[in-house]
């Protein structure tokens, strides 16, 4: 053994980390939100999914009224709402319709809808089509109205077997009703909505090498410019959005965009649902206000961290592709976009992995690189070759089989990659790794040396 060895229990507090006061001084976070600001009124299934039950809960209330107002008015409440796409990126949605707000040119124009939700520890998008689909479906239609399109595709992972035969079922509803195929709702606007399986790849959750397996092609994703608002699916006008973004218009719609905007903080507005799962006591999916405080969030409606929260190692806040946020940001932290980025990760899709002291950060963080080396599509070098390097030399880090210039090596690696792809894949696959070096560089560092010590021949060699 080393002569100064350290105790796991010292080595797992993170390196300090600095972020702008202003991130939180001036926002505590949002009050909770109640029942009657939910959106999603079935996400646990509770009630009846098919038209009936959605008639009910007021889906499809007024949609003919709507429609009608035209897609200026629709599109300037979606701006006013603050909505941002809710599949990760966190773009604008109302300009991203409005890039659409142009004369025709002849070419049809389509919306398509990413249900792929290949994003480990996300299960948002599930629940809403297994719960209360006929949401998506009204919002398909508002939406396609907003961009001038009569065509829509709901792209959806292939293993939602039973997700897609409820969607399925819920589009006949909905045909058979009138309130979408010719003449929806007697707007005097055609719609048609079509459902598209995907085969598992991961990367087809990046827009354009979505829009390539819907025309049938293998789902890489296409150099930018053109743009899907300009180039997409059949090479025509073409708006992406996420199942989530969709399927909260109708509510913002009759409720109005300042509503929606009177959730969360300038530039954070509106409600979202989170994903809690992990070291917690009672893994959920819910609907909360955005900014609700990380801590709260954990503690309100996953019955806090196992152990108690002084038990907390770190907080993966937005799926498998975000840095982890060590347990001195975790205690102020906010969930939202502008705060996620404070602290050095993002929101993402707000799925949130709970890491307590029991876990090995490094065998996280390494079966998360292998992932994305399973999942690289293998257009880009730097992801192609990075990723596999990244999970090779993870894998030797879990027994510390490596030297300290390797792990400064490890580093740079993911520098190269961030930036030098297509698609956000290689940046996928290469921040986790560079927030755990970051934020538990003296566990990685001393993982090796109690390697070399029991090793003493290697010197970190393989």
């Amino acid at each position: 053994m080393l002569a100064n060895t350290l105790t796991k229990q010292s080595l797992l507090k993170p390196m300090a980390t600095t972020v702008a006061k202003s991130a939180f001084s001036t926002f505590a976070g949002s009050k909770p939100l109640t029942d009657e600001d939910r959106i999603f009124t079935n996400l646990y299934g509770r009630h009846d999914w098919s038209l009936k039950g959605a008639l009910k809960r007021g889906d499809w209330y007024k949609t003919k009224e709507i429609l009608q107002k035209g897609q200026d008015w629709i599109i300037n409440e979606m701006k006013v709402s603050g909505m941002r796409g809710r599949g990760g990126a966190g773009f604008s949605t109302g300009l991203k319709w409005s890039f659409l707000n142009k004369p025709l040119d002849g070419r049809p124009r389509y919306l398509v809808i990413n249900c792929d939700e290949g994003e480990p520890n996300t299960c948002k998008d599930r629940e809403i089509i297994r719960n209360d689909p006929h949401k998506l479906i009204e919002g398909i239609l508002i939406a396609g109205r907003a961009i001038q399109a009569h065509k829509a595709y709901i792209y959806i992972r292939g293993e939602f077997v039973n997700e897609a035969e409820i969607l399925q079922k819920a589009i006949n509803e909905a045909y058979k009703a009138g309130l979408i195929g010719k003449n929806a709702c007697n707007s005097g606007w055609d719609m048609d909505v079509y459902i598209q399986r995907g085969a598992g790849a991961y990367v087809c959750g990046e827009e354009t090498a979505l829009i390539e397996s819907i025309e049938g092609k293998q789902g890489k994703p296409r150099v930018k410019p053109p743009f899907p608002a300009d180039y997409g699916v059949f090479g025509c006008p073409t708006t992406v959005n996420n199942v989530e973004t969709i399927s909260a218009t109708p509510t913002i719609m009759r409720r109005g965009g300042k509503w929606f905007s009177s959730f969360g903080r300038e530039r954070n507005h509106g409600t979202k649902i989170f994903c809690i799962s992990g070291c917690v006591n009672n893994p959920c999916v819910v609907e909360e206000s955005m900014g609700i405080s990380m801590r709260e969030l954990i503690e309100r409606h996953a019955g806090g961290v196992k152990g108690g929260w002084d038990n907390l190692l770190a907080v993966i806040p937005g799926g498998a592709s975000c840095p982890m946020i060590p347990r001195p940001l975790a205690d102020t932290a906010v969930m939202d976009y502008d705060s996620m980025s404070d602290c050095g990760s993002s929101l993402g899709t707000a799925a949130m992995l709970v890491l307590d002291k029991s876990v090995d950060p490094i065998k996280a963080i390494s079966r998360f690189s292998k992932f994305y080396r399973h999942e690289s599509c293998g257009q880009c070098t730097p992801c192609r070759e990075g990723t596999g390097w990244m999970a090779e030399m993870m894998e030797r880090l879990e027994v510390g089989n490596m030297t300290l210039e390797e792990l400064d090596q490890l580093d740079r690696i993911t520098y190269n990659i961030e930036g030098r792809t297509i698609c956000a894949l290689g940046e996928a696959s290469a921040l986790p790794v560079r927030g755990l070096i970051k934020s538990f560089r003296p566990y990685c560092e001393q993982r090796i040396k109690q390697y070399q010590a029991a090793h003493p021949k290697s010197n970190g060699q393989h």
